[in-house]
């Protein structure tokens, strides 16, 4: 272990640990997540029901063996049921793939054949010791689509309660609980339909055969006693411009499970701040506790340690830990970490949003997130692909659904990694239309969870309650009264696009792509649709083709070269399965590619320009340029388009040409006037440099030279 010295200066200091560590203080006390020894069969091969299924001694031979949190399809891959889905056209052998290649799967049906087309159990059995508290829960923290659960026998919920992906659920199963001997717990998951509002994959990749049907997210065992506590939040301010000091506000929801009213003591500690309130809760009944700073000095903290983006400024993070006790005794604690900071943004002369962290304002510059096709979970592999991000030292990344785990967003707050969370385009999320009164109260209540989710994180930029296109009137007020509702504490816009939306401010940002090749040249000239002014929430310079030791890993001996069917199964939906317009550029600039390491090599160099130009271009023009986001960062499965970094992790040419354009302090070229530029990301000046140029013929015989002093 590395010991490290700490100087005492500031009541508030960060703790200093490692990840799996700060993991660990993440869960309280009394909390379990049951993540393995999971059984998984489809209910096509059971003739049981729920209450028999949820019975001790059941028997489960011929179940699949499962993890959780996971897919039905991950589990299955997993436990070899399906080999090698991800090589060559696998996937499609799969029943129920028989949908055209390029076709959006998630606006479709399931085949008759598709074996995914019925429900799926998942059944747990464990054991709860005696003596840790009167009140027994579970939590879900993500279901895929609706679904019934049992507890021993009992229906604790079915699918009229459990609906939509993106809920979190919180049962107070003490009922149907057994201490000190075991429980079985039982959970009927039923597929979505194309008019759920579930996750979904648009043109990135192809839909999962199972359509991502499962526990996708954590599922929690907690005891407590008559109180619980729940949804515990800080919302930090800054005073600006000076940062001299910052005020909390500490708030969280007690629950009263008893019959009668009960008198609990709520108490709080940061560091070495203490804080408290005594009340009374009536029977059954939930309040919310608030302490603010004008009611406790304490949460006045001066000479705060703040938290900032990655190479702005450090990411200090702090300890919040409350209890509520009831006679003396601790009922329930919990325990969040969050930094000192306050997001804001505004609307520049020119109508284009700027985002500010401090009062500092930030040129956001990152890459659009996909998780995993199956969401299977791997914490290493989050910490490998967060490193690569601050490698090309990018300082965002974009959810466009799929809103990672809590564990991947304290990476994200640890390696000052901006977070843009939001809802997924060209689904039935933006079907408002063909809404009804269960779509709008599933909409708003995803929100809410979500929101309850992730609000602590410092990481957190803003969210986009629309993608492709705002919201209407209806849903965007059941989004805005939801973020009133729920402190939520950073900026909010209506769509990742510019267009007109029913409530509020102009969104100030666009999405006006592109997502093909374009030269260098046009992000600087492009004046109307992609080039660099504004924030383009999703623009691209094209297909992203792995070094040849991953084309042969994805597409076979068989499948190289020449281009085929295979490679365009591995590129994107409708009009981006084509890779027609790079490959012809590439033969233009660089000559006929004569194979498919010609061709590998090649693409290698076109995505460096393109990548490098395009971030240089963003940054030359900050702050007419406000921010960009490359679509995408990654892959959900092994692909050739809109990466930096393949699915194997395999850096390659548009990695180097985005780490090299957003060097914190960079010169560079510029292809519009010929201008050679110093771009500062820094916080602070630099006086005394010297910048040189050259330029060399072909033959690298040098043909200019110039220096130049600057600060």
């Amino acid at each position: 272990m590395l010991s490290i010295p700490i100087r005492k200066t500031h009541l508030l200091a960060p703790l200093l640990t490692c990840f799996l560590c700060a993991a660990a203080m993440a869960a309280p006390a009394n909390e379990t997540t049951l993540s393995d020894g999971w059984a998984l069969q489809s209910s096509a091969k059971l003739n049981a029901k729920g209450n028999e299924i949820s019975a001790a001694g059941f028997d489960t031979a011929g179940w699949y063996k499962a993890t959780v949190p996971s897919t039905v399809m991950g589990n299955l891959v997993k436990d070899g049921v399906y080999r090698h889905p991800f090589f060559g056209m696998n996937l499609r052998s799969i029943p129920g793939m028989d949908y055209p290649i390029g076709a959006n799967f998630s606006n479709l049906p399931m085949s008759t054949n598709s074996p995914f087309r019925v429900s799926w159990w998942f059944r747990k059995e464990f054991q709860i010791a005696s003596g840790h508290g009167s009140q027994v829960w579970l939590k879900f923290l993500g279901i895929n689509y609706c679904a019934n659960i049992w507890l021993n026998g009992l229906l604790i919920a079915d699918t009229n309660r459990v609906v939509g992906a993106y809920r979190t659920y919180d049962f107070n199963v003490t009922d149907a609980a057994r201490f000190g001997q075991p429980n079985v717990l039982a959970v009927e998951v039923f597929p979505p339909t194309p008019k759920s509002l579930a996750i979904t994959w648009v043109d990135w990749n192809p839909m999962s055969p199972d359509k991502v049907v499962g526990l996708w997210r954590e599922v929690r065992l907690l005891t407590t006693g008559p109180v619980a506590l729940r949804y515990p939040q800080v919302i930090t301010k800054v005073d600006m411009p000076s940062l001299d000091e910052a005020h909390l506000t500490v708030h969280a929801t007690l629950r009263n499970t008893a019959d009668k009213p009960v008198e609990a003591t709520l108490q709080g500690r940061i560091g070495a701040i203490h804080f408290q309130q005594t009340f009374a809760i009536g029977a059954r009944r939930t309040v919310t506790v608030r302490f603010t700073p004008a009611d406790f000095a304490q949460l006045n903290i001066d000479h705060p340690r703040l938290w900032w983006p990655t190479e702005i400024g450090p990411q200090n993070l702090y300890n919040l830990e409350l209890q509520v006790k009831v006679n003396g005794q601790v009922s329930d604690r919990n325990r969040i970490r969050f930094g000192i900071r306050e997001i804001t943004s505004s609307l520049n002369d020119k109508g284009y949003r700027v985002f500010k962290v401090n009062g500092k304002a930030i040129l956001i510059r990152g890459g659009g997130w996909a998780p995993d096709m199956f969401l299977r979970s791997s914490p290493w592999r989050e910490v490998q692909e967060l490193r690569y991000v601050k490698d090309m030292h990018l300082n965002a990344i974009r959810f466009e659904g799929k809103t990672e785990n809590d564990r991947f967003l304290g990476l994200c707050d640890r390696e000052g990694i901006l977070v843009i969370a939001g809802w997924c385009c060209c689904q039935y999320w933006e079907r408002w239309s063909r809404w009804n009164d269960e779509d709008y109260r599933v909409s708003a209540e995803s929100l809410r969870d979500q929101v309850r989710r992730i609000r602590n994180h410092p990481c957190i930029l803003t969210w986009w309650y629309g993608s492709d296109n705002p919201p209407n009137e209806r849903a965007e007020r059941n989004y805005l009264n939801v973020f009133k509702e729920e402190d939520w504490p950073n900026p909010a816009q209506a769509s990742a696009t510019g267009k007109p939306h029913a409530l509020g401010e102009p969104t100030g940002i666009r999405m006006t792509g592109p997502y093909n090749y374009v030269p260098p040249v046009y992000w600087y000239v492009d004046t109307n649709a992609g080039g660099a002014y504004s924030f383009n929430t999703e623009t691209s310079p094209g297909p992203a083709v792995p070094p040849i030791e991953s084309l042969r890993r994805m597409l076979g001996k068989d499948h190289l070269w020449p281009i085929d069917k295979v490679w365009r199964f591995h590129a994107g939906g409708g009009p981006f399965g084509s890779l027609s317009i790079f490959t012809e550029a590439l033969n233009k600039r660089y000559g006929e590619a004569t194979g498919v390491e010609d061709y590998a090599r090649k693409s290698q160099l076109m995505t460096y320009d393109g990548e490098r130009a395009m971030f240089e271009a963003y940054g030359r023009n900050k702050f007419n340029s406000t921010g960009v986001i490359q679509w995408m960062m990654n892959n959900a499965w092994p692909s050739l388009i809109w990466h930096l970094y393949d699915y194997y992790l395999r850096p390659a040419g548009g990695y180097f040409g985005a780490k090299k354009a957003c060097e914190p302090l960079h010169i560079q070229y510029s292809y519009d006037d010929r201008s050679v530029v110093v771009v500062n990301r820094y916080v602070r000046g630099f006086q005394g440099l010297n910048a040189t140029a050259n330029i060399y013929n072909l033959d690298m015989t040098e043909k200019f030279s110039r220096e130049a002093d600057l600060d």
